[in-house]
């Protein structure tokens, strides 16, 4: 479901947006990365083993984080509790903050696209089969990954302009919150207060940098700063999205860059993280 409605934002304004800005996108995709993994290492020094670090902070969909910290053996409660704590931080903080510091009045009202079951059933069932096939071949985040390039193409094809139903989307939710909540073990709420505390520092330092790195690049290519802020926050795509159409800040940058983000650190997790094992393995040797 997560595939499915990330594909279906790859429409003509959103790919148009792509086109125009892909390598600023690209470069801001790779910096917020850049800054996770200097993050990452920081939590490693103080005592986290690095698998679990590494798929806690990493700025990407958290039910693929989770699933690749299940294969590696890492903590899954504490990553669980990191991605959440990232989500609900950066939904707090950043767009009450946009908010009341800006001078423009938010007067957007979110308009959700349209339901075609003639379109949209095939797409379910096709991002199923593209899933397993994925899969077969072994081909990385299958799941993820399968379905959201067969929608995206389709979307895309066919200039289709189109969401999942909100009961499915509340559904969505509703399993993703269940499957976050089984990760908490007694374990974890244990030594859990002074975790949430780093994992809540590190996040609000992510938002400051990024805000930061914004600023930087808006003012060296004359680009709209709370644009770029909105676009390189490692939060949720939807919430960003929001936030960017009530203000008038370029929803579609926005959006291209959650997407572009997404895509770019969801590719790079694990090879990364395999060979940052590798080196991590031969030094202790």
């Amino acid at each position: 479901m997560i595939a499915t409605s990330i594909g279906l934002h790859f429409t003509h304004p959103v790919l148009a947006e792509i086109a125009n800005h892909f390598l600023l996108m690209l470069f801001a995709s790779l910096l917020t990365l850049i800054l996770a993994l200097g993050g990452i290492a920081m939590m490693h020094r103080q005592g986290m083993d690095l698998t679990t670090a590494y798929f806690a902070f990493m700025p990407a969909n958290f039910a693929e984080m989770i699933q690749l910290g299940i294969r590696h053996n890492a903590n899954v409660s504490r990553i669980a509790a990191a991605h959440s704590i990232r989500l609900v931080l950066i939904v707090l903080c950043v767009p009450p903050t946009l908010f009341f510091t800006t001078q423009i009045a938010p007067g957007s009202e979110y308009v959700r696209p349209p339901t075609d079951w003639y379109w949209l059933a095939p797409m379910l069932a096709g991002g199923f089969l593209t899933a397993l096939l994925w899969k077969r071949l072994r081909l990385p985040n299958a799941w993820m990954f399968g379905p959201m390039a067969i929608c995206a193409a389709i979307t895309a094809t066919f200039d289709l302009n189109m969401a999942l139903p909100v009961e499915l989307s509340h559904f969505g939710q509703l399993m993703i919150g269940c499957a976050l909540g089984s990760f908490f073990d007694r374990e974890f709420f244990r030594a859990s207060p002074s975790y949430l505390v780093e994992v809540a520092l590190f996040i609000l330092c992510m938002i400051g940098f990024t805000f930061i790195f914004a600023w930087v690049i808006g003012q060296v290519i004359d680009f709209p700063v709370l644009t770029l802020a909105l676009g390189m926050m490692p939060g949720s795509t939807t919430e960003m999205y929001l936030t960017a159409e009530a203000l008038h800040l370029g929803a579609g940058v926005v959006t291209a860059m959650q997407i572009m983000r997404l895509v770019v650190v969801m590719l790079c997790a694990e090879p990364i993280y395999n060979r940052w094992r590798n080196v991590a393995e031969r030094r202790t040797e």
